[in-house]
C-alpha cells in the first residue's frame, strides 16, 4: 500500500499514459524510437520513464544494438491497480504529510 501513491502520481500525467500506451501496444522499445512514436523530446521523456520506473510501471534494461551502440530499452512491468476505498484507507495510514 505504500506505493499507492507513488503510482497514482505516476498516472495522473497524460504523457506517462500515452507512453505507457505506445509500450503496450508495439511492445518494448528504445528511448530514441519512443520519443518519436510519442512526440516528445528524448530528455523529457527520460523525466517521464523516470518517474514511471520508480513507481515500477515500467523496466529498462541496457543492450548493445548489432553495430555496437548501447541502447536502452523499456516495457510495460506486469502491474495490477486496485483502487477502491479499502485500498484508499489503507494507503492513507502510511502517510506522512510533514514530508510534503
Amino acid at each position: 500500500m505504500q506505493k499507492l501513491l507513488p503510482v497514482l502520481e505516476a498516472l495522473a500525467n497524460p504523457h506517462r499514459l500515452r507512453i505507457i500506451a505506445a509500450l503496450k501496444t508495439d511492445g518494448r522499445n528504445y528511448v530514441s524510437q519512443l520519443a518519436r512514436d510519442v512526440g516528445i523530446s528524448r530528455p523529457l521523456l527520460h523525466l517521464h520513464l523516470a518517474k514511471l520506473e520508480a513507481a515500477g510501471l515500467v523496466t529498462s534494461k541496457h543492450e548493445l544494438s548489432s553495430d555496437g551502440k548501447a541502447l536502452n530499452y523499456f516495457e510495460v512491468a506486469d502491474f495490477r491497480l486496485t483502487l477502491d476505498p479499502a485500498a484508499i484507507v489503507a494507503a492513507a495510514k502510511h502517510l506522512n504529510l510533514e514530508e510534503e
